[in-house]
């Protein structure tokens, strides 16, 4: 019988661990089962070491003497230390008020949207509900910061992001299958480690090791070397930030021209594809979107960008978008 050690087992967006009090002091240790544990795990014990977390409800003095508005002393002034009581009845006559003169408009339910595991300790959620039931609405926003533009333009050119991001190539097909990953702004592992609804084992690292060890070539294109660990052998292509889809571009005029491109894939699967080459080949502007075209704006050297279109032909290529490469709550997925 394994002898009690007094730590009780958790699952949070940072994995499955066990956790508990040892004289006086939060022992965090990983799922014995995680073959590469995050390392934010040991941030607790060392906030609560250092009392990193605010303890009690602080009210600026200046808001606490003065009522709302601005004032000289925002952004200088002290806070002060109050009882719950008491500041949850200032929040509930500010929210009153602010509802009797501007309606539910004047207010915007936002939050940081990771917390707990789970959706009743969601954040956003919580406040969303409290803020219908209390002021009768609010304003909210919409989409999200993490996958940007993705969820407004992906429906309009390959489906809907969940479909996309959810039912995506698994790691264990990377490990298997892939011969080649080309990564634009890489597979950083820090951007794997956080999951909203938890995460039982992290396997990025030790897919990518697989993978390389049974030959697939990793091709990082980003201005940072370390966003794919070492652990994949990556060739490193710099290019200057902001500017992948003229890169991307270069590449595709470089495909097509060659005739590297599948017609009969595109003309079965694909709208849109005559307008869409009118514009990369030039016709429709007067300006192809050749590698050289490309060079000029992402700083990689048009005889590059060839190189890069043509070494993905005929292999079995995965292509991921950085922005997007957080592993989502159902399967442990890069997008």
């Amino acid at each position: 019988m394994a002898q009690d050690t007094g730590l009780r087992p958790h699952s949070a967006h940072w994995g499955a661990f066990s956790a508990g009090m040892r004289d006086g002091t939060l022992v965090v240790e990983p799922h014995p089962g995680d073959p590469d544990p995050n390392l934010l795990l040991q941030n607790f014990p060392e906030a609560l070491r250092h009392k990193a977390r605010i303890a009690r409800p602080m009210v600026r003095r200046g808001w606490l003497e003065q009522g709302p508005g601005p004032d000289a002393r925002r952004g200088r002034d002290e806070f002060i230390p109050m009882e719950w009581d008491q500041v949850l009845d200032l929040l509930a006559r500010e929210l009153a008020r602010v509802r009797d003169a501007h309606g539910p408009q004047a207010v915007f339910g936002g939050s940081y949207g990771w917390s707990s595991a789970g959706r009743f300790h969601h954040a956003q959620s919580q406040v969303h509900r409290f803020l219908n039931m209390t002021l009768g609405g609010y304003v909210r926003s919409v989409n999200s910061y993490s996958s940007g533009a993705s969820s407004v333009i992906l429906p309009h050119i390959l489906g809907p992001i969940d479909a996309v991001a959810r039912r995506n190539v698994t790691w264990e097909a990377v490990a298997e299958h892939t011969e080649m990953v080309l990564a634009f702004g890489g597979m950083a592992l820090k951007n794997s480690m956080v999951a909203s609804g938890g995460i039982s084992r992290h396997v990025e690292r030790g897919s990518m090791a697989a993978a390389r060890a049974r030959g697939c070539e990793f091709l990082l294109i980003g201005p940072l070397k370390d966003d794919l660990p070492e652990d994949a052998g990556a060739t490193w292509q710099p290019i200057t930030p902001g500017t992948d889809t003229a890169l991307m571009l270069g590449m595709a005029h470089a495909l097509v021209t060659a005739g590297k491109h599948d017609r009969g894939f595109i003309d079965r699967y694909c709208a849109g594809w005559d307008t869409f080459e009118a514009y990369l080949l030039g016709r429709s502007d007067g300006q192809p979107k050749d590698p050289a075209w490309a060079a000029a704006i992402c700083g990689v050297p048009a005889g590059r960008i060839t190189a890069m279109a043509l070494q993905a032909v005929g292999r079995r290529t995965l292509v991921t978008v950085a922005h997007s490469l957080q592993r989502q709550e159902h399967g442990e997925q890069p997008v």
